[in-house]
């Protein structure tokens, strides 16, 4: 095993500097064989417990290594070492979970089970037996597979070179000139966006149908029809299911769309045009939107002032991130075009990764997935084992979006005479997300459900659903979006299948925060610390009931839950109209 986090490693360490070697995986695995023959052959209940920490050690530090390696790929998708060790991970770790199955079925097997569910809870059983639910050696060549297209997607996305206004700018770059004050230069950014994605039609339809086949050929290798119950499975679901998501977005589609066109058509009133196209919804104030006060160092700078005053913990947590460099949020050339937190759980150290563009995005990062990493910072103090430490996503970006709202009060540092601004349009886009998000959930679902689609007639499904969640929006000469393209943006598709109704679940969570934050601040945030102290040891429905938080699929959640927001908005938009 590598010597990267050994015992007498610096306690000044930095991510910069953290030394890489690829880890022996024969010996990986040869120790998983071991450990596995040590659990067959306990005696008693402790030597079996103390298998399992030997196991989460060794898992801890090849987890931290695989870490190393992505965050440093992703910084710079053109680094031919780091590119060449990411293609090999993606070939080497699918190999292992047969012996890692082994062991966690030695552990099950085990007549001293009792005593390990004492120790850990029964959630360990329950992630341990949907590990092999989701599994078969049959699916290992699929699994590399789908690693090299969904590395192939993002390195596309990453290496975007769009001339525009006199610059090279990448993805994040060109959605900067979205909030331009010249509506011909919104216009024309949007458009210089989407003729990107045009460009790389034929091969992102070609990644797309193949991952289609690979992820349906691996459900069916499972006993499954398709894909989706195993989706569902790698998405940790253990209870609740299709139906439930179903309900949840007939809620959506009954209370937030309805609101939403309003917000578009008091959007469009303050900026004296007929219709919010497209190209503007992005420009939500006529005499500009909100914008950071400083640079990326100053965002920084303040958020780590905001983090003090927000908690104890909270201010201890910025310290450790900033003092190991464990933030990389400036944008530049090759950097992958998307944004993360994941983590170094041998350092018990979260890592955030990001690209500012100098917009309220920017805030929104800051808050985000530091949400993200806190609740990991947490997590990793919290719970003895690295099993428990990670929650599942529906539960993960209630961490997040929670802390987006719990940042509002902060917001005159970062944004000084627009705060309101800032505050008004973030609200807006909390809400105003939930039905593409739902959208692209049920896409998903479609594509497959039925994958004798043609690449075509699947981004005309896209076409299709925008008419239902998104019936405001308008492409206007813009044939490619008016098909149904822009669906091609958004990477979760690709990546993180059957990932994206997360955020609109957790949607629920945040703004239900916001009104328990209102109402009782220290109340909320005992909650919100306790949700991020159980990590991953409760299961979800038991998880929102610890936080005191309302199932986002039961009936007349959604329609409660927007009240609160819709009327702060609503509120504001009269008092900018009557002014």
């Amino acid at each position: 095993m590598s010597q990267t986090f050994s015992k007498d490693m610096d306690p000044n360490w930095k991510f910069t500097t953290l030394k890489y070697e690829r880890p022996d995986f024969d010996a990986v695995e040869k120790g998983l064989k071991e450990l596995t023959e040590t659990v067959k052959n306990a005696s008693n209940g402790q030597q079996v417990i103390d298998a399992i920490y030997e196991h989460d050690r060794r898992e801890a530090q090849v987890y931290s290594i695989i870490t190393i390696v992505m965050v440093r790929h992703t910084i710079d998708t053109t680094d031919e070492f780091y590119e060449k060790e990411n293609q090999y991970l993606n070939n080497v770790l699918p190999t292992l979970q047969p012996a890692d199955i082994a062991f966690n079925d030695a552990v099950e097997a085990s007549p001293f089970r009792a005593d390990v569910e004492k120790a850990f809870g029964k959630q360990y059983f329950v992630q341990s037996d949907l590990s092999k639910k989701g599994f078969c050696e049959k699916n290992i060549p699929l699994m590399q597979k789908e690693a090299q297209l969904c590395d192939e997607y993002q390195k596309i996305m990453a290496t975007c070179q769009i001339q525009f206004d006199g610059k090279t700018v990448n993805l994040y770059g060109i959605q900067k000139y979205f909030e331009d004050a010249d509506r011909s230069v919104r216009k024309a950014a949007f458009k210089a966006f989407s003729d990107f994605y045009r460009s790389h039609e034929d091969r992102l339809e070609e990644i797309w149908d193949e991952l289609i086949r690979i992820r349906n050929e691996m459900g069916t290798n499972l006993g499954f029809e398709n894909f989706i119950p195993l989706g569902y499975i790698q998405q940790g679901r253990t209870d609740y299911g299709v139906k439930e998501v179903e309900a949840f977005r007939k809620q959506v589609r009954e209370v937030v769309v309805p609101l939403c066109r309003k917000l578009y058509d008091a959007q469009a009133k303050r900026l004296g045009i007929d219709k919010v196209m497209a190209y503007d919804e992005k420009r939500v104030f006529p005499d500009g939107n909100a914008i950071p006060a400083g640079d990326d160092d100053f965002m920084i700078r303040t958020a780590q002032g905001m983090y003090h005053d927000m908690s104890k913990e909270t201010g201890e947590f910025i310290d450790f991130m900033i003092d190991h460099e464990l933030l990389d949020l400036k944008n530049k050339p090759g950097k992958a075009s998307t944004g993360y937190m994941t983590a170094l759980p041998s350092l018990k150290a979260p890592f955030v990764f990001s690209c500012f563009n100098n917009t309220i995005f920017d805030m929104e990062v800051l808050s985000h997935e530091l949400g993200h990493a806190f609740a990991g910072y947490q997590a990793m103090r919290h719970q003895p084992i690295l099993a428990l430490q990670g929650e599942t996503t529906d539960i993960a970006e209630i961490h997040s979006m929670s802390m987006e709202q719990f940042a509002y009060p902060y917001a005159e540092r970062f944004f000084g005479k627009d705060a309101d601004k800032y505050r008004f349009q973030h609200l807006q886009e909390a809400i105003t997300f939930v039905p593409f998000g739902t959208a692209v959930d049920e896409f998903q679902h479609i594509c497959y459900q039925h994958p004798e689609l043609t690449p075509k007639e699947r981004t005309y499904e896209w076409h299709k659903l925008e008419k239902i969640y998104m019936p405001w929006r308008t492409y206007e000469d813009d044939e490619f979006m008016e098909r149904g393209g822009y669906w091609y943006y958004k990477l979760h598709i690709f990546l993180y299948p059957m990932y994206y109704i997360n955020y609109c679940f957790t949607t629920m969570g945040a703004l239900e925060n916001k009104k328990k934050m209102a109402d009782d601040p220290q109340g909320c945030w005992n909650d919100y610390l306790a949700l991020c102290n159980i990590g991953g040891a409760a299961s979800y429905l038991e998880t929102l009931k610890l936080a005191h938080l309302s199932v986002p699929f039961a009936e007349g959640t959604v329609k409660k839950v927007m009240e609160y927001p819709a009327k702060i908005l609503m509120d504001q938009i009269g008092r900018m109209e009557k002014a």
